[in-house]
């Protein structure tokens, strides 16, 4: 992530933003956690995973990458499990919300949040509680990659690559890991664990809800035990069936996605053009024009409207 690659944000100064904005506006910001993994996966596997997704989609697009959100939401059911590092959801919420509007400020006022963790039903709170405080002209997209190719991460039994289902530091997390960034795994350490729940199979859902089933996995409490006394192993499923070679079409299949998302969002509305104001917003056109200028063009800087974001 340090070196100056032309990729992420954190490593240009004013002089490169300034002129990339001119070129592409958008940029992905990866959202992840540091959790527990396992003996043999690392913390930051789901940051990880999206961090290194958002840099190949940025060198084929030409969009920004911001360095990643290391900490993350968590169910109740993660609770207490050491290695895992659980931040309130009302301080994650300020805190996704005061990054988007710093980026908007700046001029990447098209985001996408690329979503690495079981935080799906957090992340896109914050979009629509930053958009309801500014009302400004955005894009803002909350994007959890296990929802976009969830057919490529089922098990055979459902017409997918993997021996078993899709969970946590399970055979599936720990292949798309052996695909991305092989360095930070030790397959030599991982160990299995056998998946559990309260009631017969079909009611809960597994990770990433690939399996679509009628209860989503963090929309229930006490149908599954809680990590640290259930899996103190830190993984759900069997780590040591995994290949990167099993997650190759699934990765392609999602970063094809997501570069045709952002090619389609900057065909639309290119550079420096945003969704039309007079559809987006009932704030003063006046206003809204100051706010889109910014305060070293003769306009006004978000904060103006609000603060704290």
């Amino acid at each position: 992530m340090e070196r100056p690659s032309g990729v992420y944000y954190q490593t240009m100064n004013m002089t490169e933003i300034n002129a990339r904005l001119k070129q592409n506006d958008l940029i992905i910001i990866p959202v992840g956690s540091t959790e527990c993994h396992g003996a043999g996966q690392p913390l930051g596997e789901d940051t990880f995973l999206v961090t290194r997704m958002a840099e190949q989609v940025a060198l084929r697009t030409g969009c920004t990458v911001a360095e990643p959100v290391w900490y993350g939401s968590h169910p109740y059911n993660h609770l207490g499990m050491p290695g895992t590092i659980v931040i309130p959801e009302d301080a994650f919420l300020a805190y996704l919300r005061g990054i988007i509007a710093g980026f908007w400020n700046t001029g990447f006022r098209k985001q996408i949040l690329l979503n690495g963790h079981g935080q799906e039903e957090v992340i896109p709170l914050a979009l629509h509680q930053f958009a309801k405080k500014y009302q400004v002209p955005c894009i803002l997209i909350s994007l959890h990659w296990p929802t976009v190719i969830h057919d490529y991460l089922k098990d055979k039994a459902h017409g997918g690559p993997f021996e078993t289902p899709f969970q946590h530091a399970c055979e599936v997390e720990a292949s798309y890991s052996l695909a991305l960034f092989p360095e930070f795994m030790r397959m030599d350490l991982v160990e299995d664990t056998r998946p559990e729940g309260f009631l017969p199979a079909g009611h809960v859902d597994k990770g990433g809800e690939v399996y679509h089933a009628p209860i989503k996995g963090h929309e229930h409490v006490g149908l599954g035990g809680i990590e640290v006394l259930t899996y103190p192993e830190g993984v759900i499923g069997r780590p040591t069936l995994a290949n990167a070679e099993k997650a190759m079409p699934g990765l392609e299949a999602l970063l094809d996605y997501m570069c045709r998302l952002i090619g389609d969002i900057m065909t639309r509305f290119p550079a420096g053009q945003l969704p039309p104001v007079e559809k987006v917003t009932m704030r003063d056109r006046e206003e809204i024009e100051a706010l889109l200028r910014g305060p070293l063009n003769g306009g006004k800087h978000l904060y103006t409207v609000a603060y704290p974001p």
